[in-house]
C-alpha cells in the first residue's frame, strides 16, 4: 500500500468516525431535550424540554395518527435514536446501523415536509444528515474489509 493510499485511509477513517459521533450527539441531544435535560420548555435553544411538549410536535407531525397512538410513535422515535446512536459509537454492524440512521432521518424529513412545509426539514438539515448516513452505510460496507471503519 503506498503513501497515498495510507493517507487516504486515514481521512476516511477519520472523516467515518466524525459522521459517526455526529449523527449519534444529534440523536441523543434531541432525545435529551424532549426528556428536559437541556432546559424546560420555552428555555433559550430548547425545542420542546419535556416529553408533553414532544408529544405535541409528534402529534402536529403525525396528524394522521388516532391520539392514542402519538406517544406510542413519540416513545418508538426516542427509543430508536438511543438505540441507533449507540450502535455509532460502538460500531456495531456499522453498515446497517447507518442505513437504520438514514432510514429514521429520511422519515423524519418526510413527515415534516409534509406536515410543516419544505423549510424546517433544510432548517434542521435532516436531508444532510440522512445523506451523511447513507455515505456512512455505503463507505463502512465497501471498506469493511479493509479499513476498521467500524472499530476504528
Amino acid at each position: 500500500m503506498g503513501e497515498e493510499e495510507i493517507e487516504s485511509d486515514r481521512i476516511i477513517r477519520l472523516a467515518c468516525w466524525a459522521v459517526r459521533l455526529a449523527l449519534a450527539a444529534s440523536f441523543l441531544s434531541a432525545v435529551a431535550d424532549r426528556l428536559g435535560v437541556w432546559g424546560p420548555p420555552g428555555a433559550s435553544g430548547v425545542a420542546w424540554g419535556s416529553v408533553p411538549k414532544y408529544e405535541e410536535y409528534v402529534a402536529q407531525l403525525n396528524w394522521f395518527l388516532p391520539a392514542g397512538l402519538v406517544p406510542v410513535a413519540g416513545w418508538a422515535a426516542t427509543s430508536a435514536e438511543v438505540l441507533i446512536a449507540f450502535g455509532l459509537v460502538i460500531g456495531w454492524r456499522l453498515p446497517w446501523v447507518a442505513l437504520a440512521a438514514g432510514l429514521l432521518l429520511t422519515t423524519f424529513a418526510v413527515t415534516m415536509a409534509v406536515a410543516l412545509g419544505l423549510k424546517p426539514p433544510l432548517d434542521y438539515s435532516v436531508p444532510s444528515a440522512a445523506a451523511a448516513a447513507y455515505l456512512l452505510a455505503a463507505v463502512a460496507r465497501s471498506t469493511a474489509r479493509r479499513l476498521p471503519v467500524g472499530n476504528a
